[in-house]
């Protein structure tokens, strides 16, 4: 057997953490480019606590908070810019994969000059900024993994910058910047999450290691189901702190196994009803796993038996139900766009990452399975 784990981030975990470990920012700079969105982080109280650990410790700070959902290769470079012209030491990264993809590509640009048709070679120079990152969903586990997913329009689709010189150096988890989180962006980052670790069990480079989180994961993530589809029934029931900080650690633990495994077909095929029909991530994942779940089945049932055991569930169908009750009413695809679809999902690298590798009919099938 030949493995390789490597997941080089410190992570600090608990209420406050950033506050209460103010001291490990010294080591990475003076001046510090703080990524987000324009709202969000402003509104939980992660930036202010960020501000005030910055403050504290005599580091200079500048926020770059253009960074729109699903962040553009003119996104980065523009923060790139900013970085480098303004003398940045190290990027602190606050907000969900929007931010936390975009802080990555940015840390790697203001390093070093990459022409955008080079930006996805996985050919770079061994020079990145630190980085800092403080997520604010429970779903990407950006904060560990080597990968800055971005929107690529000339590609139509969105693809990944992947390299272990963009691993964060430095993660806080502190599941009260999750409190106030919409029901459905709750749902959509938990569906995301829950892909991360079970795409993990069906990639060829799964391990008794990454299978290990994935599975305990899987279990956390399922333990909050019924606390997530009471709120969804009735929305005066609020999801307490308890099932937050579960989500959170599930999603941080998903976040590992990718970054051992990469993803599979699932994302492939979600990308574009991302990028063409505007649907969340998490929740294109969601749409499609179930049936990706049936396809692998056919030729490896004892994965599939394992991922359902972890569920508490006894068959795809159930799994697939239990999807379709947290996402509620599907989109609409045509036969013309699921052709594109999987024409473009064919050509990405996740296909030939997957246990039982589709074909061109599979993914049209499982397309149309899911979206009748």
């Amino acid at each position: 057997m030949s493995l390789k784990y490597h997941m080089p981030t410190k992570v600090f975990i608990g209420e406050n953490c950033i506050i209460e470990n103010k001291e490990v920012f010294k080591s990475l700079g003076k001046k510090a480019l703080i990524v987000t969105g324009a709202r969000s982080a402003k509104i939980n109280g992660s930036q202010s606590d960020v501000i005030s650990a910055l403050d504290s410790v005599g580091i200079s700070y500048l926020i770059f908070d253009k960074v729109m959902s699903n962040p553009t290769i003119a996104c980065v470079y523009e923060g790139a810019k900013i970085a480098r012209e303004n003398n940045v030491d190290f990027i602190i990264a606050i907000g969900g994969g929007s931010p936390m993809d975009a802080g990555k590509a940015i840390a790697l640009l203001a390093a070093q000059d990459i022409k955008e048709e080079n930006l996805f070679s996985g050919v770079y120079e061994n020079k990145v900024l630190p980085m800092v990152y403080i997520p604010t969903t429970a779903g990407t586990g950006s904060e560990v993994t080597q990968y800055s997913i971005l929107t690529n329009d000339k590609a139509k689709t969105k693809m990944s910058i992947a390299t272990e010189l963009i691993f964060p150096t430095i993660a806080f988890l502190d599941a009260k910047y999750t409190l106030q989180l919409p029901l459905t962006t709750t749902i959509n980052t938990a569906v995301d999450a829950l892909s991360h670790a079970v795409e993990g069990m069906l990639s060829i480079k799964a391990s008794f290691i990454s299978d290990t989180l994935a599975c305990e994961s899987i279990k956390m993530i399922t333990n909050c189901i019924p606390k997530i589809l009471k709120s969804l029934k009735n929305p005066d029931i609020v999801i307490d702190k308890n099932t937050r900080e579960q989500l959170l650690y599930a999603s941080f633990m998903a976040g590992i196994v990718i970054a051992q495994t990469g993803t599979t077909a699932v994302h492939a095929m979600g990308y574009s009803l991302t990028y063409f029909k505007d649907i969340d991530h998490g929740r294109a994942n969601g749409l499609l796993l179930g049936e990706f779940l049936k396809f692998v089945e056919k030729e490896n049932p004892d994965r599939i038996k394992k991922i359902l055991e972890a569920m508490n569930l006894n068959s795809t169908e159930e799994f697939i139900n239990l999807m379709d009750e947290l996402l509620g009413t599907k989109e609409n695809i045509t036969r013309d766009e699921i052709d594109e679809y999987s024409d473009i999902a064919m050509k990405t690298k996740n296909i030939s990452n997957c246990i039982v590798k589709p074909k061109k009919e599979d993914l049209i099938k499982m397309y149309q399975e899911v979206f009748n």
